[in-house]
């Protein structure tokens, strides 16, 4: 019986079914292709759930704006200056009753098609996640699919006023907005009257190419003109008509939301709004936050499930794997995080981040293994994989948009060479991989599984080694990571080897560590690797150190059972 520890895929349907192998820059849906949500086979998600994936978070799935016309099926057209890309932004949601009609293959039946995407995901034994957009919608936001008692956003705004807690944006009266940002293709240039502030807090009526200028703020009650100060009495409009958002997508029979940018929405409305999502339906609440003195006041007052631990967790170990800082800064992350740490989310790639094997991080899909082994082993909290990290997708392309920046773009239609040749033409077998990614996705697989199977990885104890072992002759303290994670009569020790070269030390197990997770002292038993099953009969004692010899960007999971 696995364990319930979470691992979560990310993927993105515009990228994941597209099998074009010769797409051009700043190509057109036409000219480049673009994946569906009918992408996502009962074969595909056999092969994903196979990685030891427990929920799919499907990216872009919301309608949001884009330069393809679909105007034939009543959806209003873009302008080309109002959207990044050919494709367009995820987070610029244009309509948050509809999904986005690029991933349809029937564009009219485009909800129903994401509806059995969520049964396919069930019926395999996955859990869906997807994307709520809170904090900004698109310039061109305009909701066609919203049921008929549902006041749109902006619809019933005091335009004249710059602040009212009744409004659903900020205004800057009297003013426009005038983009000419990306090639023209419409005669006319894109004006907004009265301009609105961008999202990314802006309030200018002249936003540049570095905010997010296709997108306007939310307003959930708090004036930035006057001292951020807050007027949530009565609640204001916005809060109620997002709560009719997220009720709208639990009603689809979604598990969990991604919360973008959340905390750039006032934690109160969080505090109100998650609890009454949850007396409907149990999702879980996973926010992107970048500030850590925000955590705890997100998790215990926001009602948030998880949070993204991009500032600690993934800050340090991109520094460890390119060699640019010590193992022991995750000791020193871990420990600011302590009573909160079942509560974040590790994760080494994701859609804002350069993939692990681009040049811009660090060129080599192997040199990430022992993150992701220390980011799966340290504890009991969810893991992420970024689709196309367990192949070594480098994210070397330059697509359009994006440029050539080591990601993988959200913003034109593409394809992912890696994961295209896994699917091999919808197959799903890996045939067309070579030998070192298959290696690679078998190591993924390997690990995710192991970290779920295992008790004493997905649930127990654990006692770090790093300190006790700073000044232990020849310890390389600052490439080697070790801890115990212990489960009743089990014991695992990790050891992971961050260097590119082997490393040969002897390692202290303090009489603490015994006394701590109750291990019985000097009893001869049988060790087994999990990762290789070989085994061998050891007496673990604190008289003694262990010696031990680890392979360059190599782990070891030492079990033993007393």
């Amino acid at each position: 019986m696995k364990a319930n520890k979470y691992i979560i895929y990310q993927t993105l349907p515009r990228l994941f079914g597209n099998y074009n192998e010769h797409s051009a820059k700043n190509g057109s849906k036409e000219e480049n292709g673009c994946g569906k949500f009918n992408s996502y086979t009962p074969e595909a998600l056999a092969a994903i759930k196979d990685l030891g994936v427990t929920h799919v978070w499907y990216t872009g799935v919301i309608a949001h704006a884009t330069c393809t016309d679909y105007t034939l099926f009543g959806i209003p057209k873009d302008h080309r200056s109002i959207v990044k890309g050919r494709a367009g932004s995820p987070y610029a949601i244009k309509d948050y009753y509809d999904v986005d009609p690029d991933l349809a293959v029937s564009v009219s039946d485009r909800m129903r098609e994401f509806e059995n995407l969520v049964e396919r995901t069930h019926a395999a034994g996955m859990k869906v996640i997807i994307d709520f957009v809170a904090n900004h919608v698109a310039r061109s936001y305009r909701s066609l699919s919203k049921p008929v008692y549902i006041r749109d956003l902006g619809q019933d705004d005091h335009t004249e006023q710059a602040f009212s807690n009744t409004n659903n944006f900020y205004y800057l009266p009297g003013r426009h907005v005038e983009l000419k940002f990306g090639a023209q293709e419409e005669d006319f240039e894109y004006s907004e009257f009265p301009a609105k502030a961008t999202g990314n807090d802006c309030f200018s009526d002249t936003p540049n190419l570095t905010d997010w200028y296709e997108t306007v703020k939310l307003n959930y009650g708090i004036d930035y003109l006057d001292n951020r100060s807050k007027h949530f009495e009565p609640i204001p409009d916005t809060w109620n008509k997002m709560l009719d958002i997220l009720l709208f997508w639990t009603s689809k029979n979604i598990d969990g939301f991604r919360c973008d940018m959340a905390e750039m929405v006032p934690v109160e409305f969080w505090a109100w709004a998650i609890p009454r999502v949850k007396s409907r339906k149990n999702v879980k609440f996973i926010a992107e936050v970048y500030n850590p003195a925000l955590y705890r006041e997100y998790i215990k007052i926001g009602k948030f499930d998880y949070l993204y631990d991009k500032v600690g967790m993934y800050d340090n170990l991109r520094k460890i794997i390119c060699h640019k800082a010590p193992t022991t800064n995750i000791s020193d992350c871990w420990q600011s995080i302590e009573d909160i740490r079942e509560h974040m989310l590790f994760f080494l790639e994701n859609h804002d981040e350069q993939r692990i094997a681009s040049e811009f991080y660090v060129g080599n899909a192997q040199a990430g293994l022992p993150g992701l082994v220390c980011i799966a082993t340290l504890n009991a909290n969810p893991v992420m994989i970024y689709n196309g990290q367990e192949l070594g997708e480098r994210g070397m392309d330059e697509e359009g948009f994006s440029g050539r920046d080591g990601r993988t773009t959200i913003f034109d239609y593409w394809s992912m060479d890696t994961v295209r040749r896994w699917a091999n033409n919808g197959l799903f077998d890996g045939a067309r991989l070579t030998d070192k990614e298959i290696a690679l996705r078998n190591y993924y697989k390997r690990i995710l599984n192991l970290v779920r199977e295992e008790k004493a990885l997905a649930s127990g104890n654990f006692y770090g080694l790093a300190y006790c072992n700073k000044y232990t002759p020849n310890f390389p303290s600052a490439q080697i990571m070790a801890y115990l994670r212990k489960y009743e009569n089990e014991l695992i020790l990790v050891l992971i080897n961050f260097d590119s070269g082997s490393h040969s030390f002897r390692l202290n197990i303090p009489k603490n560590a015994f006394d701590v997770l109750e291990i019985p002292d000097n009893v001869a038993t049988s060790m087994r690797e999990l990762l290789t099953g070989e085994e061998a009969i050891v007496a673990l004692t604190y008289t003694c150190p262990f010696q031990c010899t680890l392979p360059g960007y190599s782990a070891k999971l030492l079990k033993v059972v007393y």
